[in-house]
């Protein structure tokens, strides 16, 4: 795979790990962790939660698969 094909690659599955995680974080009850949800840096602070765990989730799958592409090598 070319490297320009592979940085979209790794840039959609990082996006799409960012969009999952935020989803996940819609059934948290943040009116009991925060004490205004509504407020602009409550929301900023739900934004944030979601990159950091977001791009966590994408490394994680994009290291398995690198290693998993390594073992093709092994097994040949």
């Amino acid at each position: 795979m070319s490297e320009g094909v592979q940085g979209i690659f790794s840039i959609v599955v990082v996006v799409l790990c960012i969009l999952f995680v935020w989803m996940l974080l819609s059934i948290v009850a943040w009116d009991k962790i925060l004490k205004n949800v509504n407020h602009p840096k409550a929301r900023m602070l739900q934004i944030v939660i979601a990159i950091v765990l977001g791009y966590q989730l994408g490394s994680f799958f994009l290291q398995y698969w690198g290693f998993s592409t390594m073992l093709q090598d092994f097994v040949e």
